[in-house]
This record gives C-alpha cells, sequence and structure tokens, in this order.
C-alpha cells in the first residue's frame, strides 16, 4: 500500500463528499481505516439512500465491493473500538481525514477530548504531528466555531470548509463534490485526476 489514512464520516451534511473521497482513496491503492458515527448514519440514509452497516465486517464487504478495494485494504472500525491502530500513536496512520466534520467534532477535537475513536483518532494525529484533515460543512460560522478551528490551524490541523469554486464551471453535483475530494487528495499528497488545475488547458 502507498500509505494509510483514517477516514472518519460524522454526522454534518454532506456525505457525497465522504463516500467520494472513500472510492478515491482506495482507486489509489491507499490502505483506509474507516470510522464513522451513529449521527452519518443517519445523514448517509437522507443524503444518499446509503445504508451504513452496524458491523464492521458488513461495512467491509460492502465498500471493498463497491469500489473493488484490493484484500485487506479496508478496514472498518467500531467507535469504541480502542485496540485499533488508530488509538495509538505507535501504529498512527500517515495522516487522517473527517468529511463530513461536524462542529461538535471539531470543537471536541480542539478542546482535546478522546470520548470516543473519531477523537481519539484525531488527537492522535495532533499529538505525532501527522497531518489531520477537518472538512466542516457548516453555514455561517460562529464566533465560537471561528475559534476551535483557529486553536486547530495553531495545532497543526488543516481546516478545509466544504466550499467549492466554480471557475472549472461544473456541469453536475458530482463535479462539484470532485472540486472538495481533489483538495483533500491534494492535502494528502495522493494523485488523482478529478479536475483539470488552475492554469491547464481545458
Amino acid at each position: 500500500m502507498k500509505k494509510t489514512v483514517t477516514l472518519a464520516l460524522t454526522g454534518a451534511s454532506g456525505m457525497p463528499y465522504g463516500i467520494r473521497l472513500l472510492e478515491c482513496l482506495l482507486g489509489a491503492g491507499v490502505r483506509v481505516y474507516l470510522i464513522y458515527s451513529q449521527a452519518a448514519q443517519v445523514v448517509a440514509k437522507q443524503e444518499m439512500d446509503l445504508t451504513l452497516p452496524a458491523r464492521t465486517t458488513e461495512a467491509e464487504a460492502l465498500f471493498t465491493e463497491r469500489f473493488k478495494a484490493q484484500p485487506g485494504q479496508l478496514r472498518v472500525f467500531g467507535r469504541e473500538e480502542w485496540f485499533a491502530p488508530v488509538a495509538s500513536g505507535s501504529n498512527a496512520a500517515d495522516a487522517m481525514v473527517v468529511c463530513p466534520c461536524t462542529i461538535g467534532t471539531l470543537a471536541a477535537v480542539a478542546a482535546g477530548m478522546s470520548d470516543n475513536l473519531i477523537e481519539r483518532a484525531a488527537d492522535v494525529m495532533l499529538k505525532e504531528r501527522r497531518k489531520l484533515v477537518l472538512v466542516p460543512r457548516e453555514t455561517p460560522f460562529s464566533a465560537i466555531h471561528l475559534e476551535a478551528m483557529l486553536k486547530l490551524a495553531h495545532a497543526g490541523a488543516i481546516i478545509l470548509p466544504a466550499n467549492p469554486g466554480f471557475y472549472h464551471r461544473p456541469q453536475s453535483v458530482a463535479e462539484v463534490v470532485d472540486f472538495i475530494v481533489a483538495r483533500v487528495l491534494d492535502q494528502l499528497g495522493v494523485e488523482h485526476e478529478l479536475m483539470s488545475r488552475w492554469g491547464e488547458d481545458r
């Protein structure tokens, strides 16, 4: 595997970003550790009519088949699975993305909370000086939200709001989604061809 990325899906609107990111990471040969919250299960059903299984083995089978992943390339962990590799700095992933990221999750990470595996994995990234990318999908931001983001930015996290651009003239929702996914992949150093880059011939 080229590298290992932890991907956390939380209950913010914007689940198509997270699922498309999972597809692209697996397609690029990246090993993925996947975690998702109960709220993410609700949002996935609401926004995509997608049922995220409660059993980790079922989730691994679902996405491995759906995205044609290599055997062992995807591992799914439960929110309370404290023996997962992502829970310790001794076996930390190369990077982590929370996409979509609720403001509640963002605030918990900013406060150093580790009440579930998503928060603990993010805390590990910060303490081990690994790349942590948070993709909040909220508007408008309050002063409290912005202060939490600033605190995380000072701690080394990348705050990448799901604010798509339109200079590439997207013709579909999928192309709008790909704009954000492309920016996340750029932060991770994962090659992609989701869209033309600024200044390239179109």
